[in-house]
């Protein structure tokens, strides 16, 4: 560290410096690491940790027009990129409590505080929905199915039209039904029943996503992302059935497999009790 000092002089450099560089580098690669997929972000990110390093160069160097400039720059600009980026803001929030649990957690905290049960689909219903999703694959019929976890859909359910369903196979096709004012958008289904229908979901930014997947699956990749639902996504051109779970899309091949999918769902609710 002696080095240092006599090769910078004007730095005040120690082994609390260079642990602090650690420590900081290491939250901006995990913060860029999670939203590399969103190029508005990460340029905000990137913007930001620039006039970071630069107003730590000019303070190191003393010179205190530019400091003086940097941090009214630093000041005024965070605010302004929050008004002006407060949806990529919060989704960039989202997505990291998604991806380290904290959603769930602080969702079963909340619950368990308020005394809230968290609804969970019955055997039954997912036999429903399993009959449901068989035949809209059958006949080619394009839908867009919603399971809450413990990410509440209340944004999502104001943008569409709410009612009290039982879980039917038969509702279900009929919601779906291309000549249905409900078949546009999404259907949200909590616990047992059918909470809303042609509800409006959030659209991916991501660029690396096959052209073969349409609106539907960018839709269903895009809440998947910001929330810990699951979306059972079926194909208008193909009537290929697929499951997203935290921005991964995975197809569903066959009856059979789609069964012991929501099978293990409801094992996992299960759990989380």
């Amino acid at each position: 560290m002696k080095n240092l000092v006599s090769i910078f002089g004007f730095l005040s450099f120690g082994w609390a410096d260079v642990l602090d560089i650690l420590m900081v580098a290491t939250i901006i690669f995990f913060l860029i690491r999670s939203i590399r997929a969103d190029s508005t972000v990460l340029n905000i990110v990137l913007v930001l940790v620039a006039l970071l390093v630069l107003q730590g160069v000019v303070s190191a160097l003393n010179m205190r027009m530019m400091t003086v400039l940097l941090n009214t720059l630093l000041d005024v600009g965070v605010l302004a990129l929050i008004i002006l980026f407060q949806p990529e803001i919060r989704h960039m929030l989202n997505r990291l409590a998604v991806q380290s649990g904290l959603t769930r957690r602080t969702g079963e905290l909340f619950n368990r505080i308020m005394g809230i049960k968290e609804e969970k689909m019955g055997s039954e219903s997912a036999e429903e929905l399993g009959e449901a999703v068989r035949a809209m694959s059958a006949e080619k019929t394009g839908a867009l199915i919603v399971l809450q976890h413990k990410s509440s859909m209340e944004e999502y359910m104001n943008t569409g039209d709410r009612f009290e369903a039982d879980i039917n196979r038969r509702l279900i096709t009929n919601i779906f039904f291309k000549n249905s004012p409900l078949h546009d958008g999404a259907m949200i289904i909590i616990g047992d029943h059918i909470a809303a229908a042609r509800c409006q979901l959030p659209m991916t930014n991501r660029t690396d996503i096959p052209a073969h997947y349409g609106m539907r699956h960018r839709a269903a990749i895009g809440l998947t992302e910001d929330t810990d639902a699951d979306v059972l996504v079926v194909s208008e051109e193909t009537g290929n059935v697929s499951f997203v779970r935290g921005g991964e899309i995975t197809t569903v091949n066959d009856v059979k497999e789609l069964r012991q999918l929501l099978s293990s769902l409801m094992m996992t609710d299960e759990e989380g009790d």
